[in-house]
């Protein structure tokens, strides 16, 4: 698991931060693009788009390679897998808590048809 205080981790996160570098990696996400492509959709000059791959870049989540004047990208998914492992940690905190609410709930709704107390006092 990817600890708290990891510099990759604030990496990957401030460069999913912008809705355009989402974009980016979204469209990457079905294969190489060269980066006039892969900005067009986004209305956005080269070099401002160039910007944002640097910061993909600097996440490890895009590889980019020149060929000739061309710049290809391609999605590094590893950065985005250890992402998710942290936030899995965080999925499953909220899904425990909530299944012990449904339980609750269910707790209840039964007293309530019996016309008794829950357990905790209710």
């Amino acid at each position: 698991m990817v600890k708290d205080q990891s510099p990759s981790l604030d990496r990957v996160f401030h460069a999913l931060a912008h809705p355009a570098r989402r974009i980016m990696l979204r469209r990457l996400a079905a294969g190489e693009w060269n980066l006039s492509d892969l900005a067009a959709p986004l209305r956005m000059s080269f070099p401002a788009a160039s910007k944002h791959v640097r910061v993909l870049e600097r996440a490890r989540l895009v590889r980019r390679r020149v060929v000739g004047r061309t710049h290809l990208c391609r999605i590094a998914a590893k950065p985005l897998a250890d992402a998710n492992g942290w936030l899995e940690g965080y999925r499953q905190l909220w899904e425990g808590a909530f299944q012990r609410l449904d339980a609750l709930l269910d707790e209840l709704k039964t007293n309530e048809k019996h016309g008794g107390q829950t357990k905790h006092g209710s």
